[in-house]
């Protein structure tokens, strides 16, 4: 249920505080590698109703009923269970020392961290990171392909989409057998939708009420946070201006 991850209505608060203003000039469709913009602002408007009727009001009932110590709780036990994914991605990305932070992040927080439920293993200077398999596949030099947007899942371009698909695979929970499978999925996606969407309520409005072009400042941002996940917050020498 990664996909949820990157929901239109998530994905760009957590890209606010480390990119860019949202007030630039928007780029067209072609220079912005997005031919199918028509089509996507429809989609984005359908997911920007979906949001304000559906996900907004459920997340802002979750801030209300439950207590902020639940909250930090519910969310450190979901991010444990996203690191076995991360984990096989720095693998495969070959990094060495931030897959071995991984280990010993899951390991400390699983145990005596109550699953996860408490995060000891930040205090003890091993702080967490995210890796998908479609960063795998951009760092193996794999193009993002046309921008997409598509419903409930907002920006997934082709890259996106096959890297979580492929994350369904290395996720060892996929291979647990519940009898109630089905359902641990489906609730997990949702909790974490409900997660991600509360822990931004305020900052996407904020983005949202500062756009002039809300669609082309959330295609922005998104590409700003997809690039800075890829290379892991280090900076883009490769595309440097020349002076």
């Amino acid at each position: 249920m990664r996909g949820f991850g990157a929901l239109l209505v998530v994905a760009f608060g957590l890209a606010l505080a480390g990119c860019a203003s949202t007030d630039q000039p928007a780029t067209s469709g072609a220079d912005a590698n997005d031919p199918f913009e028509s089509t996507n602002r429809q989609i984005f408007a359908l997911n920007q109703k979906l949001d304000r009727y559906v996900v907004k009001p459920g997340a802002e009932t979750y801030v209300e009923v439950v207590p902020e110590p639940a909250r930090t709780g519910i969310h450190n036990f979901l991010t444990n269970l996203d690191l076995p994914v991360t984990f096989a991605n720095d693998v495969l990305q070959g990094e060495v020392d931030r897959a071995g932070q991984t280990a010993g992040r899951f390991a400390i927080n699983s145990t005596v961290g109550l699953a996860g439920i408490l995060d000891l293993a930040t205090p003890m200077g091993i702080p967490y990171h995210s890796e998908d398999f479609g960063q795998t596949l951009a760092v193996y030099g794999v193009d993002e392909g046309p921008y997409l947007v598509l419903p409930l899942f907002g920006p997934d371009p082709p890259r996106d989409i096959a890297g979580q698909v492929a994350d369904v695979f290395l996720d060892p929970f996929t291979y647990v057998k519940l009898r109630e499978h089905t359902l641990w999925d489906l609730g997990r996606g949702y909790v974490s939708l409900l997660d991600l969407r509360a822990r931004n309520l305020d900052t996407l409005e904020s983005i949202e009420r500062s756009s002039v072009d809300y669609y082309a400042s959330v295609r922005s941002l998104y590409r700003q946070l997809r690039n800075n996940e890829i290379r892991n917050g280090k900076t883009d020498v490769q595309n440097l201006p020349s002076f």
